[in-house]
């Protein structure tokens, strides 16, 4: 791994110094000056440049050429809402929304909200530029997953130049930036126009494309982030403004004050809940969070965690391995329903580095969640556990979000309040490290007790909500092949039609002849 960071630094430093050399004394009127500085600065985008170029660096050189002189010729670097016209934005034609089942960012092409017009297309193409740059600077350029929604679309939608654009944007402009494409019921009428923009991706690229439809979108992306109309129940009506980017149009706030529910608690309560938490830390230090153990079940269940700790040990064991922190769970807390009752989920950190790791929790709901606790740090190799619980009368939803932000301190700093304060305050962002949680509510009515037993020896539970699950996918393989066979069976017709009607062309033309030479 040493080496592989120790090879990839030469090709780093090799990109610069030739694009110095070999670009920059012909070119420098032709890009902008705060793309050349960044990238002397910034590591990971020429990185990035380079893996989006199998780390040839001829190939970088020249997509970083081009990127520059597009970033000008566009105005990246100063595309805002003010300086695009405000009916793009009320439009609704693109816009970030949700996230696939990986984790990605969705960015949303409703196709049936674009008309061509030649005298709108490089505003249009702003917008797009403008998007990709928004979420390139609030989410330090992590992957993208593009849908194109081709629901209710015609031959009148069909704008090759305008599909090209973003197809470059990804392979030619924003390097690394493309996880794969969403294509969802495209009509066949389309299929010769998408024979030519594959042509426009490369091999690469086009094993990104997924063509899907109803039945089988949800391989990609989960219901809750779909719309009806594509089998899903995400809610979310676009409107403008503020701009529709989910985490980022209700802020994010810092962990909210106790409110006048909480202060029924007693003090006995809450120094039972920090008592535990240390004896949950000094476990885990022994045990490299064996979240699913029956030791600490049986812990559980001398406090009020015996509810939620034993449904989400399995949940638990999915862990996102970042560079400084490993997160468990990885995507989801799982909280009950109103019928559950279920208030409290726990979330595992694990300090991966040689240093003293920072860490903050925000939360989209701050008015709904205690986080205990939300600020402070974790000593090199050790494991720190997070409570988040539910205040009194609130319930979760699956639009709740947290984010946990980590970065690494020096040895010699303090990590008291006042000294976190100030590092966060000072701390560049290229250093801090973003994960995001979302909510999961589970409205299963099974006991507890059963759920205990299950869970206490990991042997997964079949419940009716996994056989109806797999029933109505069985039911959406039948239905998709249905499609097919009326598909072909249509194809088949026409074919009948067509041939019959060349069959009588033919003879006519025959008969003209024939008559006119006699």
């Amino acid at each position: 791994m040493a080496e592989q960071r120790q090879d990839k630094a030469v090709l780093i430093s090799e990109t610069r110094r030739r694009f110095e050399a070999e670009y920059l004394p012909d070119k420098s009127d032709k890009y902008d000056s705060r793309d050349v500085e960044r990238l002397q600065q910034d590591d990971k985008w020429v990185e990035n440049f380079l893996i989006w170029r199998h780390d040839v660096v001829d190939d970088t050189l020249k997509m970083i050429d081009e990127s520059f002189q597009w970033r000008k010729e566009y105005t990246v670097n100063d595309l805002t809402e003010s300086v695009l016209p405000k009916w793009l934005f009320e439009n609704g034609s693109l816009f970030l929304h949700g996230y696939d089942k990986e984790g990605y960012k969705l960015f949303w092409f409703r196709v049936k909200h674009h008309v061509r017009d030649p005298k709108q297309q490089l505003e249009k193409k702003k917008l797009v530029a403008f998007w990709l740059e928004h979420y390139a600077k609030r989410d330090h350029g992590k992957p993208l997953t593009v849908v194109f929604d081709m629901a209710e679309t015609g031959i009148s939608h069909i704008d090759l130049d305008f599909v090209r654009f973003i197809v470059n944007c990804f392979t030619d402009y924003y390097p690394n930036f493309l996880t794969k494409i969403v294509i969802f019921e495209m009509p066949w009428i389309m299929n010769a126009a998408f024979k030519i923009v594959k042509g426009w991706l490369g091999p690469d690229a086009i094993s990104m494309l997924k063509f899907t439809n109803k039945s089988d979108v949800q391989e990609y992306i989960s219901g809750e982030y779909l719309p009806p109309h594509m089998g899903g129940t995400d809610s979310f009506k676009y409107s403008y403004p503020p701009l529709v980017d989910d985490d980022f149009q209700t802020p994010l706030c810092e962990n909210g004050p106790i409110t006048s529910e909480d202060e029924h608690e007693s003090k006995e309560e809450i120094d039972t809940d920090t008592k535990e938490t240390g004896e949950l830390n000094e476990e885990q230090n022994l045990n490299q969070k064996k979240m699913n153990s029956i030791e600490q079940i049986s812990k559980s269940e001398e406090t009020d965690k015996t509810e939620f700790k034993p449904k989400n040990a399995k949940k638990a064991l999915t862990t996102f391995k970042g560079p400084l922190l490993h997160i468990s769970p990885a995507e989801e807390l799982y909280f009950g329903s109103k019928e559950t009752g279920e208030k409290k989920c726990l979330i595992a950190l694990t300090n991966v580095t040689k240093n003293i790791v920072a860490f903050k929790v925000r939360t989209t709901a701050p008015e709904k969640y205690r986080v205990k606790p939300s600020n402070s740090s974790c000593e090199p190799g050790t494991s720190l556990d997070i409570i988040v619980s539910l205040h009194g009368g609130f319930a979760a939803s699956l639009q709740d979000r947290f984010l946990i932000m980590a970065a690494e301190m020096d040895q010699s700093s303090a990590a008291g309040v006042p000294e976190l304060t100030q590092f966060w305050k000072e701390v560049p962002r290229t250093k801090v490290m973003e994960h995001r949680l979302r909510c999961h509510v589970v409205e299963s009515s099974k006991p507890s007790s059963l759920t205990l037993k299950e869970n206490a020896f990991n042997i997964p539970a079949k419940t009716n909500e996994d056989l109806h699950r797999q029933l109505t996918h069985l039911l959406q393989i039948n239905k998709r092949l249905q499609e097919q066979i009326d598909r072909c069976l249509w194809f088949q017709q026409l074919s009948v039609v067509l041939s019959l009607l060349s069959v009588t062309v033919v003879a006519f033309c025959f008969y003209l002849v024939y008559t006119q030479r006699h």
